[in-house]
């Protein structure tokens, strides 16, 4: 049966039951009966159900909101920290080649790291990998594979770039938002990558529940991510 015709029937069922107790009872099993009750149909709502952390990035394009994995909590942890800083709100989309990466944050430069708030070490996952709309981590040259916090980029290439498996970390995977991450990639750009016309980044964290995200069509929501 449908969830809303469900929800209608049990209601109508509990509300039915709740006149004839408080007709028959005392005012003490009467407000007994009340918080039971409305325990018992809170706890058959949807709206109840688990929230789940999510990225957002809002460009002049349209937005973008990914998921976070929970298999990478150091860079999911670090994401949000600096999200909700709005650490990223001044920066933009600095280095943009279409059918590779759209990457933004601190500049991709050897100065540019060197104003990362901190490295994070690596969290590669055999089954997290660079494909279409997955979000990393940049970094710099280092033995070490630690990701630069200041960076992140999203895959463009439709057929993935597993060349970058357990190099360069992936946190986050796209879900929402493919034709900005496609309009952006496809920016006139410079010699250096650079957009010809500045990208602007919002970036910031939202939650939604459960229901939310089957109800967009997430599709791992149910694979205990």
């Amino acid at each position: 049966m449908p969830w809303p015709h469900l929800k209608k029937v049990l209601k109508s069922v509990i509300f039915d039951f709740m006149a004839q107790v408080l007709q028959t009872t005392s005012t003490l099993c009467r407000a007994c009966f009340f918080l039971l009750f409305v325990g018992l149909l809170a706890s058959c709502d949807p709206s109840s159900s688990k929230y789940y952390e999510l990225g957002k990035i809002k460009t002049p394009y349209g937005e973008m909101l990914f998921w976070l994995y929970e298999e990478t909590p150091k860079h999911k942890k670090s994401f949000l920290s600096l999200a909700n800083q709005h650490y990223w709100d001044t920066l933009t989309f600095n280095r943009v080649i279409k059918d590779f990466v759209i990457q933004g944050g601190c500049p991709d430069t050897p100065d540019g790291f060197k104003d990362s708030p901190y490295l994070i070490d690596p969290e590669f996952r055999s089954n997290i990998r660079h494909i279409y709309g997955a979000v990393g981590a940049g970094r710099d040259v280092n033995p070490l594979k630690q990701s630069a916090g200041c960076q992140l980029y999203i895959v463009h290439d439709r057929d993935g770039i597993p060349r970058l498996d357990d190099n360069y970390m992936i946190f986050g995977q796209l879900f929402k938002g493919f034709e900005v991450l496609d309009q952006i990639a496809e920016m006139p750009t410079d010699s250096l990558d650079q957009p010809l016309t500045p990208v602007s980044m919002e970036v910031s964290s939202i939650k939604l529940s459960e229901q939310d995200l089957i109800q967009i069509g997430v599709p791992w929501i149910n694979d205990d991510q």
